[in-house]
């Protein structure tokens, strides 16, 4: 069998044509895996920063009603913004954002009892 040099031409530029494809998709294959690393980084980023608001909002909720009233308002607690108010006499409620994206990250409220209505 012989080749001619028309058949020959028409080889060579499939080959450069199956490497471009093949060169476009371990590119793109190389790009899904840089990303992927990266969403990965992110998620355990965000769960570390989502722990820590946790042991700080664990701690508020343990504050007696005089730590609450003293901390009223909006106040940097390191990488946060801890707000309190209190809506009614004996209910507080505290939102815990984030100070770089002002994102809320938890949010409860707390009921502390008026020691001055208390009865002994």
């Amino acid at each position: 069998m012989t080749v001619g040099s028309g058949d020959v031409g028409a080889v060579l530029l499939e080959v450069v044509i199956a490497m471009a494809v093949l060169a476009v998709a371990g590119i793109a294959a190389i790009a899904m895996a840089v990303e992927a690393s990266g969403a990965v980084a992110r998620a355990r980023e965000s769960e570390a920063r989502l722990r820590d608001a946790s042991h700080l909002m664990e701690a508020v909720a343990l504050w007696p009603r005089e730590d609450l009233d003293r901390r009223l308002g909006a106040r940097r607690q390191g990488p946060f913004v801890l707000t309190l108010r209190r809506p009614a006499p004996e209910l507080y409620t505290a939102v815990l954002a984030d100070s770089a994206g002002g994102r809320v990250l938890l949010a409860t409220s707390l009921f502390r009892r008026d020691t001055i209505d208390a009865a002994p």
